[in-house]
């Protein structure tokens, strides 16, 4: 872990860097979760588009947003913010998952002839 202060704080205030050393970490840690669970959603798109499966599940995405605002809410997260964040997650996903089913469409049609 670097101990050089983030970019800003002033020299002697040590509580401030430490603070912005945490948001640094925790800000690392989320993108590599959310890439971690973008490469499992492209595996999923791909398999929907292999059986001809659309790529929204609105069952399924409106429970998981219920869930989510449940967690939030336990966490003393405001639930709005956590459903904004989860359907910005899931548009990204299902256009993912229209890109792949587009691509698979397109590879199978070519195959054909």
């Amino acid at each position: 872990m670097d101990d050089t202060p983030p970019s800003g704080v002033a020299d002697g205030d040590a509580a401030l860097a430490a603070f912005r050393r945490s948001i640094d970490n925790i800000d690392a840690a989320l993108i590599h979760m959310l890439a971690e669970r973008f490469r499992i959603t492209q595996a999923v798109g791909q398999y929907k588009a292999a059986r001809d499966l659309p790529a929204a599940d609105p069952a399924r995405e409106a429970a998981q947003i219920a869930r989510l605002r449940r967690l939030a809410q336990e966490a003393q997260l405001d639930p709005e913010f956590g459903e904004k964040f989860l359907r910005f997650v899931i548009e990204e996903v299902i256009r993912h998952h229209d890109s792949a089913k587009k691509s698979h469409t397109s590879s199978s049609s070519s195959e054909v002839g």
